[in-house]
């Protein structure tokens, strides 16, 4: 397999990371459980991104999470300063980002300059691992070097 930009971007920045590849079929996608599961890893060290509209400046936000939580809006609201945010559908989702969904990661938006929020649920572990931007790729990356070259913001957003 040939690298990705998301791979090329951590060795530019000189950040370890471990590739791990799952089985993807578009006709059963998994969900961000079953990718941890696939991948031999609990789902609190696995996180998904989630694309987020509804900022007052109009760009969308990144959430990252783990696999087994769910997002609180409200409390994503509160800590990027919004009233109101909002899941986007998939097809807006696809489109702003250029990714499938299955396939979505911040590693590899990074060059939209959208602000990324990765819950503090990370802080439980020295490496997460994250979609490389491609579907069936993840990486393992320490979660300092991830929040270092995304500008992430840890927060609490899951419940």
């Amino acid at each position: 397999m040939s690298k990705l930009n998301s791979q090329r971007f951590l060795e530019r920045h000189g950040i370890a990371y471990e590739t791990r590849t799952y089985t993807y079929d578009p006709e059963h996608p998994p969900d961000a459980t079953a990718v941890a599961e696939q991948i031999g890893l609990p789902p609190g060290q696995v996180f998904k991104t989630l694309v987020i509209g509804g900022a007052a400046h109009g760009r969308p936000l990144l959430a990252m999470l783990p696999a087994d939580r769910q997002l609180d809006l409200k409390r994503l609201a509160v800590a990027a300063g919004q009233k109101r945010l909002e899941l986007l559908p998939r097809a807006e989702t696809e489109r702003l980002t250029g990714l499938k969904v299955g396939g979505i990661g911040a590693l590899a938006l990074v060059a939209k300059g959208w602000q990324c929020y990765l819950d503090r649920a990370a802080d439980q572990y020295a490496t997460i691992y994250v979609n490389a931007g491609q579907r069936g790729v993840m990486l393992g990356v320490p979660v300092a070097g991830l929040q270092r070259v995304l500008g992430a913001i840890l927060v609490d957003v899951s419940g």
